[in-house]
Parts: structure tokens; C-alpha cells; sequence
């Protein structure tokens, strides 16, 4: 993670993710992601409760990913390995196969 206006870099190393998944509207779907990390990659100590929004397209491209701490968005944003993980893990045929069953009219 890198903090704004810093220039100290904290890689972090995913385990694993528990999402939750809303559809927000016709357009857009929201992922929240409770990861679990590395226990030798931990997260910064200026963060207490470490979630990421993941904002998709219903079709589950994905738009944006956003580092929460304590549910609003914080003055860290994510190196591009850690995007490159999230975005792995929500490419999944797991978590499209959950998007596609949220948004496809039964």
C-alpha cells in the first residue's frame, strides 16, 4: 500500500477474501472484500479495520478498487501487485459465477 504523500511502500500478500456481494443498480455492483493477509505482510498501523470496495460492472468487469478503513475510503491506494491479486481473485470463475447470479433476471 502506499500512503498519500509518502514515499514508503508496504507490499501486502493476500491468503484469502470473504466478499459480500450487493448489486447497487441496473449498472453496478458492489464487493465488499475482508481479506486476510500474510501474517509477514501486515497492514499499516495508520489503518484499524482494513476492508476494499471493488466496484463491478453487472457484467463483472471491474471499475474500481478502493482501500476502506473503518468503512470510508482512506489516504492509502494499492501498489499494482496488490491490484493485480484483488483483481485475480475477483476474475474468478467463483466470484463471476456469484455476479453473474446476482444480476441475470431469474
Amino acid at each position: 500500500m502506499i500512503q498519500y504523500g509518502s514515499d514508503m511502500i508496504t507490499e501486502l500478500k493476500f491468503v484469502s477474501f470473504e466478499p459480500t456481494i450487493e448489486q447497487r443498480d441496473h449498472q453496478w455492483v458492489d464487493i465488499e472484500l475482508r481479506p486476510t493477509l500474510w501474517p509477514s505482510t501486515p497492514v499499516p498501523s495508520a489503518i484499524s479495520d482494513f476492508t476494499i470496495l471493488v466496484i463491478c460492472t453487472t457484467g463483472g468487469q471491474i471499475a474500481q478498487m478502493i482501500p476502506y478503513d473503518e468503512g470510508c475510503d482512506c489516504e492509502f491506494q494499492f501498489t499494482m501487485t496488490e491490484k493485480e491479486q484483488i483483481e485475480a481473485y475477483i476474475l474468478s470463475e467463483e466470484i463471476q459465477s456469484r455476479i453473474h447470479n446476482l444480476t441475470s433476471p431469474e
